[in-house]
């Protein structure tokens, strides 16, 4: 082994940590790496950013902008609605569909946002049907995956893949030429789930359930402000009701009128009727110090605060939210947002304490009160994600439905039938999303997740490493070595398990930088088909099934379905054995070994 192979397993070893203890964002994780691989040598500095500009990365943003046009305009949506339509009361069925629908919708958009877009209506289904909706988010979360095989631009990991094989003059795939087995793959998801995955889905309780409610540690109150009251003309900031006595005020009865829509520099007057939420005791010690009287047969449940001008839903932090490891009262939450937060549930259980000094960690869900007419705005920004249905009118261009469609469908028959590439044709989809008015300019950069970007480009950095050291050499020769003798079929099945087993500490997107390198000298080392080693590395690293935290997709159905760590992990492991068994039938048969 050189030392240049050395320096570069260490940086990977480094790398692999780092993802896995989840201390740092992955992509400081990606630029911490590019840095290292750039001052040991390995990469020369001429070279060390050319991954910002690979064509990988230009189409990963580009398609983060396409996906961003669809759901402005409502055709994901409208995608979405077919749920309704195609689904009954019956659990198979409806799981089915979801699948179905969700694996084809994350084809063409980055699966979060199909994920994101059908959540609610799931949500809705869920209290129509009365089927537990922790029954039905993993099965949607595994779908956005497993979906994402079917083309070139379903996951940033198949983009990254096919720049590997073009920026090494290697044979690389067609747009639609992993479709038949990206449909074998999602065809075999769902039929697991449907007749064996549902039967080990939990039955779990979430944050909106009428039972969890009622069970709430909170207690809901309405206290009068007395002529002697020490809150008398003083405003809700100033009051100190929630940094001194951890009480919420929810809504004020102020001379017959219900008052929801409260703010920091709302004045308190006397004989105003306070709804207020919080602990047993800390009510107690506000009553006694601020002289508020608390009148018997006034007592409220939480559930009686949900009428026409205060309502009361659930909601998360969007893929892309910007308060993730923030807390409420870091992000002045109430008078950014018009919303009081009446409790989180984060991994099972209600938080209710000190909710204003909570850092909130994506995955969690917020039960929220205010009124109603802001419901639609807080969906339509880029922080939260409410999980009620809102209505498609007030949230989307849908006018320009059609037209982002036919952009859609322009830029597919752009990157088969011309030869501008997948990267330019993505790229003038996304300026035609932008020109066309299907979303403004300052949608398109929200709408690029700006962390997979720098996740990428720097990780390409590594990739170029493991090249230039011949670290991808020496690891396809360990492998040839300990299991070449068993024929290509060992080779294969060992590269996949490899995929999958790197995939689960840390993104696909950085197991694809390490694993296709590997996959294709192996094949090489045998004279075998390069896509049929890449593609198992593809499929095996889109294999997060086994850990919550394996895909942003598994995250963000988390919180809102309730669910525990190793809810996952006894769902997914079997998956991950039924499509390993899968690809290594099919993968040889559409790719043969020795064409």
């Amino acid at each position: 082994m050189t030392l240049e192979i050395g320096l570069t397993l260490g940086i990977i070893f480094m790398a692999l940590v780092l993802f896995a203890t989840e201390k740092l964002r992955v992509d400081l994780i990606a630029l911490i790496v590019l840095l290292l691989v750039s001052v040991t040598g390995l990469v020369d500095k001429e070279q060390v950013f050319d991954g910002f500009a690979n064509p990988a990365v230009i189409t990963i943003w580009a398609v983060y902008i396409v996906s961003g046009g669809l759901f402005k305009t409502g055709v994901a949506d409208a995608l979405g609605s077919l749920i309704l339509r195609l689904s009954g009361a019956s659990e198979m069925r409806l799981i089915a569909v979801i699948m179905l629908i969700c694996g084809i919708m994350s084809a063409f958009m980055n699966n979060v946002g199909a994920v994101a877009v059908l959540m609610p209506a799931v949500i809705g289904i869920s209290e129509k049907t009365k089927i537990p909706v922790s029954k039905l988010l993993i099965p949607l979360a595994f779908s956005s995956l497993l979906g994402g095989k079917m083309t070139l631009i379903g996951t940033p990991a198949n983009i990254l893949a096919q720049g590997i094989l073009v920026s090494r003059g290697l044979p690389s795939f067609g747009f639609f030429e992993i479709t038949p087995m990206g449909s074998i793959v999602l065809l075999t998801g769902i039929a697991y789930m449907v007749l064996i995955g549902r039967h080990l889905l939990p039955v779990r309780e979430t944050a909106s359930d009428p039972q969890v409610l009622n069970r709430m540690r909170a207690y809901i109150s309405e206290v009068q402000v007395g002529p002697q009251s020490l809150l008398i003309g003083k405003n809700l900031y100033e009051s100190n009701l929630g940094a001194e006595y951890d009480l919420n005020v929810l809504s004020v009865h102020r001379n017959g009128d219900l008052i929801s829509r409260l703010h920091r520099d709302f004045v308190i007057e006397e004989s105003d009727h306070l709804i207020l939420e919080g602990q047993v005791h800390n009510l107690s010690a506000a009553q006694a110090d601020l002289n508020l009287v608390i009148e018997p047969g006034h007592d409220i449940r939480l559930a009686d605060l949900d009428t026409k001008d205060s309502y009361i839903f659930e909601a998360t932090l969007s893929p892309r939210s910007t308060i993730v490891g923030r807390t409420l009262k870091e992000t002045k939450f109430r008078d950014r947002f018009g919303f009081t937060a009446l409790a989180i549930w984060r991994h099972g259980d209600v938080i209710t304490e000190r909710l204003r000094d909570v850092k909130l960690n994506f995955g969690d869900a917020l039960l929220l009160q205010g009124h109603p007419g802001r419901v639609a705005a807080l969906n339509d920004g880029n922080e939260f994600l409410v999980l009620q249905h809102v209505d498609i009118g007030t949230r989307h261009r849908t006018a320009k439905a059609p037209l982002a469609a036919g952009i859609m469908l322009l830029v597919i028959a752009m990157a088969i039938f011309t030869n501008l590439g997948i990267a330019t044709a993505m790229v003038i989809g996304s300026v035609l999303m932008v020109l066309t008015g299907c979303l403004s300019m300052d949608d398109a950069y929200k709408s690029i997740d700006w962390r997979t970007v720098f996740l990428v480009g720097g990780m390409l950095a590594l990739g170029t490493a493991m090249e230039n050291s011949g670290t991808a050499q020496y690891l396809a020769n360990l492998l040839l070595g300990s299991v070449g003798d068993y024929g290509p079929y060992a080779l294969l099945a060992g590269i996949y398990l490899l995929s999958a087993l790197i995939t689960q500490p840390m993104s696909n997107a950085a197991a694809i930088v390490l694993m296709v390198p590997i996959a294709v000298d192996t094949a090489l080392g045998i004279d075998a088909n390069i896509l049929t080693f890449t593609m198992a590395v593809v499929i095996g690293a889109a294999t997060s099934f086994i850990t919550p935290v394996g895909h942003k997709a598994n995250v963000l159905v988390f919180g809102p379905g309730g669910y525990k760590f190793f809810d996952y992990t006894r769902v997914g492991v079997l998956l991950t054995v039924f499509l390993f068994i899968v690809s290594m039938i099919f993968l040889p048969l559409l790719w043969p070994f020795f064409p």
